[in-house]
């Protein structure tokens, strides 16, 4: 591209911290449309709307970004300050274009007052103002809001071009009264980087639900249908939206679903979904309703199948009986025969024969001239409405009256009472170690006592808190004890007391029967850095790899699980034997969790005489606390 048909363009959308796929979309779009040469840089948020209208972290969990950053960016406008509206627009006077991506009605007052601020329809001595196109991944939210109609036609009728992904999308454009409407294909914007070696499966269909839980999405159908149908298992990993996960939480507990049903409530973070992808066979996307979606790529770039509702772009991108399966939307008796199919190994075999992955190059090629054709052209848009009245008086007083009626008193934080660092407690304490003397117990107790922690009667479970206060300390502690813990000891644990002594604000969560009453999954995927699950007066195999395969999903990178288990003779009650701890270690391996030090050497031999000088060949003879850390 020569330099005179090059143009300066603005994006104005969220970016990384903020997730999910329209925030890669964008720093997509400004990459591409950068390497087409053009001048381009990418405004974003430093607060983009209330939190009462996003129900779940807006940040990407852990921080690191699902696709390259885009250098030129500047966050420069929040949601609570629209005098950063009219700043940044002022500061997009002289671009070309300007690209407005359209999330969510709550935001279309700052998006107006930018584009008035930067003059877009205004004449001046050097012509017309910036351009101005609005991307509208969905024109009006799946989940209706009062007004947003109004707010959506006010906003497309002053804008000089509306880019939409489907037909469909396109038609409610034309409704809400948009000046011109163009569509392109959504292009991918694929997060997670190259597939995953997958392991072999011969047998009936591993389903996948991905992405947040939301009503239009159709997992509920899905699951009823599962009922239906044996052999299948589905994963729903996405983080739940309103009242969704009430509602998909007791679908999965049905009995007839027992043991085939897992749920992960949570972002699923892109560098975790090759090893995701990798460990299923079919993409389930059971839509009541849909727009345009990269899902369906997704899938085929990690070589899965896919079971899609006939809406939106679906049909176009899978191929019925050879690389998926389409089926009526909302029809639960043709998911249960697509399920059927998908029971059969073989038929499951020959879908996965017939997918291939796609070519990701055209796509953006075709995206970005049609961004270029109307980014180009002569603008048309008169921003400032059809009233006296500027959009900006009528926005402050909007977000003056929401200010008002979301105020929070601020609580101060509470300094630690015990001042202590992992360096201060001795090498003995190990984040994992065997108990097999009651010397070593009251030795534990009396060291917590020494070091100001609060007094505790039963020895064993101080060793067992010690050790992980210890981990705690050494691994993830930034020494102003921010980490996000989770205690699932009960109250026969002193760890919640000792955490909150030097300073940190433990989660402690109910036990019932053994397991905690809320999962530490409704916290969200790689949203903690601490669980704590010791009970060291019994062990039961099944808990322990529940709490395992929790953790590989709530821990953030470098996050920490310490648990504790009884070690005793084959067939004591509550107890695990040394072979079954290996078992348990190579189970956490497989689940990224990685063994902080070594059951070989001086572990093994403390076990060996704690087995031979226990009295009772029934009972436990030994405690082991075991240290994970999140690869």
């Amino acid at each position: 591209m020569s330099p005179s048909e090059a143009l300066r363009i603005a994006i104005v959308g969220p970016t990384h911290p903020y997730k999910g796929g329209v925030t890669a979309h964008t720093t997509e779009l400004a990459h591409a449309l950068e390497a087409a040469g053009h001048d381009v840089q990418l405004v974003s948020w430093s607060n983009m709307f209330p939190k009462n209208f996003y129900p779940s972290e807006e940040g990407v969990p852990g921080g690191t970004p699902d696709v390259p950053l885009f250098p030129r960016t500047i966050r420069s406008m929040s949601w609570r300050r629209p005098d950063t509206w009219v700043r940044t627009g002022r500061r997009l006077q002289d671009v070309d274009a300007i690209i407005v991506v359209h999330v969510m009605p709550i935001m279309i007052p700052g998006s107006l007052t930018l584009l008035q601020a930067a003059g877009v329809g205004r004449t001046s001595s050097t012509g017309l103002g910036p351009r101005s196109i609005v991307i509208a991944h969905n024109v009006l939210p799946h989940e209706v809001h009062p007004g947003a109609e109004a707010m959506t036609r006010s906003f497309l009728r002053r804008v000089d071009a509306v880019v939409v992904h489907s037909d469909e999308e396109a038609r409610r454009a034309h409704e809400h009264d948009a000046r011109r409407v163009v569509v392109a294909d959504l292009p991918p914007h694929l997060p997670g980087g190259p597939p995953a070696e997958r392991p072999e499966h011969h047998g009936p269909a591993r389903l996948l639900a991905l992405g947040t839980v939301r009503h239009y999405k159709g997992i509920d159908l899905l699951l009823r249908a599962m009922m239906r149908v044996p052999g299948v298992t589905l994963t729903i990993a996405g983080e739940m939206w309103s009242d969704t996960g009430p509602l998909i939480r007791r679908l999965a507990a049905d009995r007839r679903l027992r043991g085939r049903v897992e749920v992960h409530g949570g972002y699923v973070p892109a560098e975790r979904l090759p090893e995701l992808l990798a460990r299923h066979d079919v993409l389930a996307l059971a839509y009541r309703s849909a727009t345009a979606s990269q899902n369906v790529l997704l899938a085929q770039q990690h070589g899965l199948a896919v079971l899609a509702s006939d809406v939106g772009t679906f049909g176009d991108q899978v191929r019925d009986g050879v690389d998926g399966l389409l089926v009526p939307a909302e029809d639960e008796d043709a998911l249960v025969a697509a399920l059927t199919t998908l029971a059969d190994p073989d038929r499951v075999t020959e879908l996965l024969s017939g997918v291939r992955p796609p070519d990701l190059t055209p796509p953006w090629q075709r995206y970005v001239a049609a961004i270029e054709s109307v980014a180009g052209s002569e603008p048309q848009a008169v921003v400032g409405g059809d009233g006296d009245e500027p959009v900006v008086e009528s926005a402050l007083r909007a977000i003056a009256t929401r200010l008002r009626t979301s105020t929070r008193a601020a609580i101060a934080q509470r300094p630690p009472r015990v001042l202590l660092t992992g360096d201060e407690l001795p090498d003995r304490v190990r984040p994992t170690d065997v108990l097999g003397l009651d010397a070593d117990a009251e030795d534990a107790r009396a060291l917590a006592r020494s070091v100001g922690l609060p007094r505790t009667l039963d020895p064993i479970a101080a060793w067992a808190a010690l050790g992980a206060l210890a981990a705690v300390l050494r691994l993830r502690d930034d020494h102003r004890q921010t980490a996000t813990v989770i205690d699932e000891s009960g109250v026969r644990s002193p760890f919640g007391r000792w955490a909150r002594a030097i300073g940190f604000h433990p989660i402690e969560l109910e036990l019932s029967g053994g397991r905690s009453s809320v999962s530490v999954l409704d916290l969200g995927t790689a949203s903690v850095d601490v669980i704590t699950r010791l009970h060291p007066h019994d062990c039961d195999l099944a808990e322990v790899d529940d709490a395992l395969h929790q953790a590989s999903w709530a821990l953030r990178t470098g996050g920490v699980l310490s648990l504790t288990l009884a070690a005793g003779p084959a067939g004591a009650p509550g107890c695990v034997t040394p072979a079954d701890l290996r078992g348990v270690v190579a189970r956490a391996d497989g689940l990224g969790l990685r063994l902080v030090g070594d059951l070989d050497g001086d572990l093994t031999a403390k076990l060996r005489r704690a087995a031979d000088a226990a009295h009772d060949e029934t009972a436990a003879f030994a405690v082991v606390r075991l240290t994970f850390r999140r690869r």
